[in-house]
């Protein structure tokens, strides 16, 4: 596949459901959701039943605590033979241009690709092209790693940010979407949204690189930072899905002595999304504290200065 190493990426070749197969049996959730609700995946075997899907192909994390991991495991592994030996799984060469319809009515657009592990560190303080943007909790890994080790493919779920207000990398593919073969197009399973994807043609292939090229130009990064155009440049930050990309970094880490530097698994599919697409939405994490040795409340104000504004909720009552 096409390597642009200068920016870390690469061009992927993806597998795709045959023409033929439900699609809304064939997409699930990510397998990090609903985990402790199994009856949502139980009610998705349901639905899916005996037919091809992507159910088969992932873990879903509500069952990694319980019994039969091993064997789990082994049955994904085996599925991912058969469903390539069969056919039902079919590549396509190129980017990927997708659209997600959510609950709220809003459409969020992203582009499929692999990124370079190779320009990816997770560890604090790192200065890679391709960071994370919160702590990697590495004892999360290894049960990852388990998963993902032997596997003939990858079905990820990892968004990657990009910082282009002038928007210049993917909203074009929005506006030419007419232009290009649509791949697929369809209602997601217990009303979860809409999906669609489309192939990018080589012309805004090529003009995506070189949106991407633009962004990554020390100058353009000092600029918009307002920092010297020495310091590393940040072009993709991760925005979920961050321990799964830190598990295809240790993969990698692990037997590219072995394997050399050319080997696929130098290459992590991902989506990348605009941090300025106006239905990407961010949310506060909200967290209970105990133990306090200090006051929590004089210590924001005294670190944020004129920037701390904090608002009481009324007290609840019975």
């Amino acid at each position: 596949m096409k390597i642009i190493s200068d920016i870390g990426i690469q061009i992927p070749q993806v597998v795709l459901p045959k023409p033929g197969i439900d699609p809304q049996k064939w997409a699930v959730i990510a397998c990090d959701q609903f985990t402790s609700e199994p009856e949502y995946w139980n009610e998705v075997e349901k639905i899916v039943g005996d037919a091809p899907s992507t159910l088969r192909l992932t873990f879903p994390e509500v069952y990694l605590e319980g019994p039969g991991g091993d064997e789990r495991i082994q049955n994904i592994q085996a599925a991912m033979k058969k469903y390539m030996d069969e056919g039902i799984l079919q590549p396509h060469d190129g980017f990927v241009y997708v659209e997600r319809q959510t609950l709220h009515g809003k459409t969020r657009k992203g582009v499929m690709l692999c990124l370079d592990l190779e320009r990816y560190d997770y560890n604090k303080g790192s200065s890679s092209l391709i960071r994370a943007t919160e702590g990697t909790i590495v004892d999360r890994l290894p049960p990852r790693i388990k998963i993902r080790e032997g596997a003939q493919l990858e079905f990820p779920h990892i968004l990657v940010l990009i910082d282009d207000p002038n928007k210049t990398v993917i909203e074009p593919l929005t506006a030419a979407k007419a232009k290009f073969e649509k791949l697929y197009d369809f209602e997601t399973m217990l009303g979860s949204g809409h999906l669609a994807g489309f192939a990018v043609n080589a012309d805004f292939e090529n003009q995506v690189v070189e949106a991407l090229r633009g962004l990554a130009s020390p100058e353009t990064f000092a600029a918009k930072y307002g920092v010297d155009k020495s310091l590393p440049v940040l072009l993709f930050a991760m925005g979920d899905g961050n321990h799964s990309l830190a598990t295809a970094k240790a993969i990698w880490e692990k037997i590219k002595a072995e394997v050399g530097m050319d080997h696929p698994a130098r290459y992590a599919l991902v989506e990348i999304e605009n941090v300025h697409d106006e239905a990407l939405e961010f949310e506060p994490i909200h967290r209970v504290v105990f133990g306090l040795k200090k006051d929590v409340f004089a210590e924001m104000k005294s670190f944020f200065g004129e920037n701390y504004k904090y608002t009481p909720l009324p007290t609840a009552r019975r």
